[in-house]
């Protein structure tokens, strides 16, 4: 077990986000060429020489195809419908991120075609007045609504302020999440674990386990050198090969009984056995620290914008009363 196995446990965006979602099939292998085989051949009786004859003339290369260029360029033709690369642009800037790589890299053409089907239903949807009647626009007008407050709510985490006192209050709050743990360790598997066996040992059962992780402790506690100890009896042999160091890990990065005990145990002092699925731990903590408000503003800024923005909601539906009839809604 190495320190990875002890980790604990729009609409128009979203039919774009399908478009993309298939994989590309790779190529088929080309065949492979047949083996030479070489065969003595009898040479053939001298020919008349023959009047030379003008080679054939190489079938002209098509020129490549032009680029687009400028923002007014016709970059899709669909019926009578002409898209500038401007406005197609514009409608890959407002898909998030990760589909705007898929439409600019490997799927750029297969989303620009699913676009152009989008763009026909559409328009066909026009000729046929389908968005003129009353239950298409209502629904239209609700889809707006909805867009419009989601973007409303976005711009109101960008632009709200956050001063110091709030990220140090938050921080405050927050400190113990943000300490980070420099240990090592030694693992007992016990049967079920979830480290396989090693080669040469025996299956041991749990109190088994127990009972020699309690004897390498005393061991440790007599003077033993912790990284040879862990070389030769460790099951963790990931670990174990660098004498047991797991490195600097965070909270919610290993499981929770590894996790409790390290964060909570004397500095340079062997442990009692832990227990957890993989087995018994005797843990040795190195160093104990704890990320600078300066360290992490970004993640605090990040977690504070949608609290602030909620409030500026709550500003806004203030100076709005809203009423609802009681006679037709009820109370």
């Amino acid at each position: 077990m190495n320190r990875i196995s002890l980790l604990g446990a729009s609409s128009l965006a979203s039919f774009v986000s399908i478009a993309v979602s298939g994989q590309t099939p790779p190529p088929k292998p080309a065949a492979p060429a047949k083996p030479k085989v070489t065969v003595a051949a009898p040479k053939p009786a001298a020919a008349p020489a023959a009047k030379p004859v003008a080679a054939p003339k190489p079938a002209a290369t098509p020129a490549p195809a032009a680029v687009a260029s400028g923002a007014d360029a016709i970059v899709l033709n669909i019926g009578s419908l002409k898209v500038t690369k401007k406005e197609y642009e514009d409608f890959l800037s407002a898909l998030p991120p990760q589909i705007q790589s898929e439409a600019n890299g490997p799927n750029k053409r297969k989303v620009a075609e699913q676009y152009a089907e989008l763009r026909l239903m559409a328009e066909e949807a026009r000729k046929r007045k389908i968005d003129q009647t009353p239950a298409v626009k209502a629904q239209l007008a609700f889809q707006l609504d909805q867009a419009l407050a989601s973007i409303l709510f976005r711009e109101l985490q960008n632009e709200v302020k956050i001063d110091d006192a709030a990220m140090q209050t938050y921080y405050d709050a927050h400190k113990g999440e943000y300490e980070q743990v420099k240990a090592k360790h030694i693992l007992i598997r016990f049967t079920g674990s979830r480290v396989p066996v090693r080669e040469g040992q025996k299956e041991l059962s749990d109190s088994e386990a127990l009972a020699k992780a309690t004897e390498i402790k005393k061991k440790l506690e007599g003077g033993g050198d912790f990284a040879a100890l862990a070389k030769t009896e460790s099951d963790d042999t990931g670990t174990g090969a660098q004498g047991g160091d797991l490195g600097q890990f965070g909270r919610g990065q290993m499981v929770p009984e590894f996790e409790t005990a390290a964060f909570a145990q004397s500095i340079g002092k062997v442990g009692d056995p832990v227990r957890s699925a993989f087995g018994y731990h005797l843990i040795v903590v190195d160093s104990r620290s704890a990320k600078s408000m300066a360290d992490m503003k970004g993640e605090i800024e990040k977690a504070l914008r949608p609290d602030l923005a909620k409030k500026e909601i709550e500003s806004i539906k203030k100076v709005n009363v809203i009423s609802v009839d009681e006679g037709y809604f009820g109370k």
